[in-house]
C-alpha cells in the first residue's frame, strides 16, 4: 500500500481549522472578525475589519485578499496529496478550504448576476458563471473520488443565496450602532440559521415550515427587514438548464392588513370566487395562491387581525391548507409567511383579543427591530449615518450638504435626546421638513399632561410612602426604559436582568409618558 501522507502541515492545519470557522459563521458577529485573525495571525489588519459596520471596506479589504491567497496556496500544495487516502477530517477541511476559495473567486461575477437580475427581472444568465466555479473546483479536486463535485449546484445555489443576503441587508438596514449590527446579525440568523453546516445539510429547502414574527415600535422599518428575509430565500440551480429555478426579484408579497377590512383580507390572501360576496364580479387569485414556492408573503400589522383571519391564517401554519372565499376546494400554500406587529402581543393575548394558538405558530423565529432613540443613544454617528442614506434618496450628489444641515439643524433645535416617536419614518419627514422649509415641528398633544407632572407624581408618592416595593420598582423600571428606549441598557443601567425589566415596565404609564408634550 503505498505510503499515506497527511494532507497539511501543523501550520498549514491550523489556517485550515479557522478558516473552516469562518466559512460558517455569522459574518455580523464579533465571532467573524476572531477567526479571521485566528487565521492570519500577525498578518491580520485591524483598520476597518468590522467590514459588517462599513459594507463598502468588504471588496477589496487586504484582509480578504490575504485569506484568499492562503487559501489557493495551502490548496495547491496539498492537491497532489488529496488523491491518496486521508482522514475524513482532513478531506473536509480541504474541501472548507475549497469552499473559501471558489467562493471568493467567484463572488463579484455572483454580484453582477445579482445586479442583472434585479434590473431585469428573468435577465439572469448563471450558466457560464456555474461552469467557471465548476471548472476551478475540478483543478482542486483532480481525479479525486468526492461528492464534493456532485453538490456544486448545490453549493452554486447556496453562494448566490449568500450574496443576494449580503445584497438585502446591506441595500435595507443601514446603521453603524451596535443594535443596527445586531439586527443584521439576527436576519442574517433568520435566513441562515445559526448553524450553516445544518442549513446547507438540511435546512435550506425547510425553511418556509418556520414563521418569522418581526416585532418593534411603528416606524422602525419592520418590512425592510421583512424583504431582507424574504428576498434572500435559497433557489435551486439547474445545472443542466443552466439557469435558477425561480426568479429570486419577484418572490414578495406584501399585505397591510391595518389598511382592509376583514372581507377584503381574506380576499386578499385566499382569493375569492365570483359571487362569493357583494362586489366580487370575477374570481380572483389571492396571495397564498399566487405566492410560488420560494416566496414570501409579509402580513404586516398581524396584531390588528380580526379573530375569524386567525382562525383561517392558523390552518395554513398548521396545514399549509387554505379555501378562497366561495369555494370548499382545499389549495395549497407553498411559500414562506412574515408576519410584523408594533403591539404588544403578549398584552393582546391577555385581553382577548389575539388567540394564543395563533401566536405560537408564527412565534418560530422572532426578529426584534430597535426603535431610533435606542440606536442613537448607542453610536454618536448613527443620526448622521441615517440622515446621510436618507438624504441620497432625497437628493443625490448634494447628499453631503443636505445631511449636514439636517443634523445641525436636529442638534440645534431638538437635541441629540430627542426621542423620535415615528422612529426613522420620523427621520425621514423631519428631513423633508428641513429640506423645503429649513424646520420641523414634532407633533404634540396638548390634552396629555407634561412628562415633568409624571415624574412629580412619582416623588411625591416616593415621599408619602405611598408605593409598595413592588410599584416603585414598576415606576422606576418605565421611567428608565422611557429614557434608554431599550430593555437591554435599561437593564445595565439598573443591574437587574433584561427579563424582570420587560416584565416591570407599565405599559400605561410608558404610553402617558410618550404622549407628553415637552413642558415649556
Amino acid at each position: 500500500m503505498a505510503d499515506r501522507k497527511a494532507l497539511f502541515t501543523a501550520t498549514e492545519r491550523k489556517f485550515a481549522e479557522a478558516v473552516a470557522q469562518l466559512a460558517h459563521c455569522n459574518p455580523f458577529l464579533p465571532e467573524r472578525i476572531a477567526c479571521e485573525r485566528a487565521a492570519l495571525g500577525d498578518e491580520f489588519d485591524e483598520h476597518l475589519a468590522d467590514w459588517n459596520v462599513r459594507p463598502d471596506a468588504e471588496s477589496d479589504h487586504p484582509n480578504l485578499l490575504r485569506l484568499l491567497a492562503r487559501c489557493e496556496a495551502t490548496l495547491q500544495g496539498a492537491r497532489e496529496h488529496v488523491r491518496q487516502a486521508s482522514s475524513p477530517r482532513e478531506r473536509a477541511l480541504y474541501e472548507d478550504l475549497l469552499l473559501m476559495t471558489l467562493y471568493h473567486r467567484h463572488r463579484k461575477a455572483l454580484d453582477e448576476l445579482i445586479r442583472e437580475g434585479s434590473a431585469r427581472p428573468g435577465g439572469q444568465r448563471p450558466g457560464s458563471l456555474y461552469r467557471a466555479l465548476k471548472r476551478d473546483a475540478e483543478h482542486f479536486l483532480g481525479a479525486a473520488p468526492s461528492s464534493f463535485v456532485e453538490q456544486l449546484p448545490h453549493l452554486f445555489a447556496g453562494f448566490f443565496q449568500i450574496r443576494r443576503a449580503f445584497e438585502n441587508i446591506f441595500r435595507l438596514i443601514h446603521g453603524v450602532s451596535r443594535p443596527a449590527i445586531q439586527l443584521r446579525a439576527a436576519v442574517w440568523e433568520s435566513i441562515f440559521t445559526h448553524d450553516m453546516r445544518r442549513y446547507r445539510r438540511v435546512l435550506y429547502e425547510r425553511m418556509a415550515d418556520y414563521t418569522t414574527l418581526v416585532t418593534g415600535p411603528s416606524g422602525t422599518g419592520k418590512e425592510l427587514v421583512a424583504q431582507a428575509i424574504g428576498l434572500s430565500r435559497y433557489i435551486p440551480f439547474d445545472a443542466g438548464a443552466g439557469k435558477f429555478r425561480e426568479d429570486f426579484a419577484c418572490s414578495f408579497y406584501a399585505v397591510n392588513l391595518s389598511a382592509l377590512s376583514p372581507t377584503l383580507i381574506e380576499s386578499e390572501l385566499f382569493g375569492h370566487r365570483r359571487g362569493a360576496f357583494t362586489g366580487a364580479i370575477a374570481d380572483r387569485q389571492g396571495w397564498l395562491e399566487v405566492c410560488p414556492s420560494l416566496g414570501t408573503v409579509f402580513l404586516d400589522e398581524i396584531g390588528e387581525l380580526d379573530a375569524s383571519i386567525q382562525v383561517k391564517l392558523l390552518r395554513v401554519l398548521q396545514s399549509r391548507a387554505f379555501s378562497p372565499l366561495g369555494e370548499t376546494a382545499v389549495r395549497e400554500f407553498r411559500g414562506k409567511i412574515i408576519a410584523a406587529t408594533n403591539r404588544n402581543l403578549f398584552e393582546e393575548m391577555q385581553a382577548g383579543r389575539f388567540r394564543q394558538d395563533f401566536y405560537y405558530r408564527l412565534c418560530s423565529d422572532m426578529v426584534e427591530v430597535p426603535s431610533l432613540q435606542t440606536r442613537i443613544q448607542d453610536n454618536a454617528e448613527e443620526l448622521p449615518h441615517l440622515v446621510t442614506h436618507l438624504a441620497q434618496r432625497a437628493v443625490g450628489a448634494e447628499a453631503p450638504e443636505l445631511a449636514e444641515e439636517v443634523v445641525q439643524w436636529v442638534d440645534r433645535q431638538l437635541g441629540r435626546d430627542y426621542p423620535w416617536p415615528g422612529n426613522i419614518r420620523e427621520l425621514e419627514q423631519c428631513l423633508r421638513n428641513v429640506l423645503i422649509r429649513r424646520a420641523y415641528t414634532p407633533p404634540r398633544e396638548s390634552g396629555n399632561k407634561p412628562a415633568t407632572d409624571t415624574h412629580q407624581e412619582l416623588l411625591r408618592a416616593i415621599l408619602g410612602g405611598e408605593l409598595t416595593a413592588d410599584e416603585l420598582l414598576r415606576r422606576y423600571c418605565t421611567l428608565v426604559y422611557r429614557a434608554t428606549g431599550s430593555y437591554e441598557a435599561t437593564a445595565r443601567r439598573l443591574q437587574i436582568d433584561r427579563r424582570t425589566v420587560r416584565a416591570k415596565v407599565d405599559a400605561e404609564v410608558l404610553d402617558r409618558i410618550q404622549h407628553a408634550p415637552r413642558a415649556e
